[in-house]
């Protein structure tokens, strides 16, 4: 964020922030810079903030949502309480800030910590449907969306030149990559060692039918990895209750 002027922090983050990381590209280790010819990509980051006292205890209600667009930052913020229902449907997105490299955190204050000190919590059986249903939609994307909505000139020529979309493609992969090491070992490898490989598909290096094949070939993986699994078949919902209720009542006693 050193290239982040005053005027785009002002208008991409919203007041009392608790957490703050890079997501997407940079996060996973595959950023590619737009001096690269087949770059498309942009600075990801995800944030969580503490709405108003009034969203939580009053009639005044705020949205819980945050999604900004500014230059090559795309930013995503999430009201406390809305990232922790996310959590517990293991969103893949959201549930990798809790595991991203310590250099990849902007901002980390104290709610912020809680959440990731207590990250186990979330950690259920319930990533499989999660993570498969977002590389199956990845997989759906690769080769529709040259036809479907908008993409960009750019990210469209990609499509044409390759005859898929080779970032959905390595989303794909990677997705179902998370998914199966989480189900074995219980924890997000959100970095990937394995970068240069899914780079490869990324830059079109693979044909169509072989990222089709190892698709296939890792969704049955996945499958194999739930069957075995020994993670619960469900999150930790009164903890995560009573972590919530802690957080509430310090959060709302400091602001009243």
């Amino acid at each position: 964020m050193k290239n982040m002027t005053p005027e785009q922090k002002k208008a991409l983050f919203p007041d009392n922030m608790v957490l703050l990381g890079y997501r997407g590209s940079v996060a996973h280790n595959m950023y590619m810079p737009n001096t690269d010819p087949n770059s498309i990509d942009d600075i990801d980051l995800m944030g969580v903030f503490m709405a108003p006292v009034d969203h939580y205890i009053g009639m005044h209600r705020t949205k819980d949502t945050f999604e900004r667009f500014v230059d090559q930052w795309d930013v995503v913020n999430y009201e406390f309480m809305k990232f922790v229902k996310l959590l517990t449907k293991s969103n893949p997105n959201v549930l990798s800030l809790l595991y991203i490299r310590d250099n990849h955190y902007v901002e980390r204050h104290d709610y912020g910590n809680m959440l990731i000190e207590n990250r186990d919590l979330f950690v259920s059986k319930k990533a499989y449907h999660s993570f498969t249903g977002y590389a199956y939609a990845q997989l759906k994307k690769m080769t529709h969306l040259a036809t479907e909505g908008y993409m960009g000139a750019k990210r469209k020529a990609l499509v044409d030149k390759y005859g898929y979309d080779c970032k959905n493609a390595a989303h794909c992969i990677r997705l179902l990559k998370m998914g199966m090491e989480f189900l074995t070992e219980g924890k997000l490898n959100v970095f990937r060692e394995d970068a240069p490989w899914l780079l490869e598909i990324k830059r079109g290096l693979w044909k169509l039918e072989d990222v089709k094949k190892e698709a296939a070939r890792l969704f049955e993986l996945t499958d194999e990895a739930y069957i075995r699994s020994s993670l619960p078949s469900e999150p930790d919902y009164d903890k995560i209750n009573d972590m919530v209720k802690a957080v509430m009542n310090n959060y709302i006693r400091s602001q009243v």
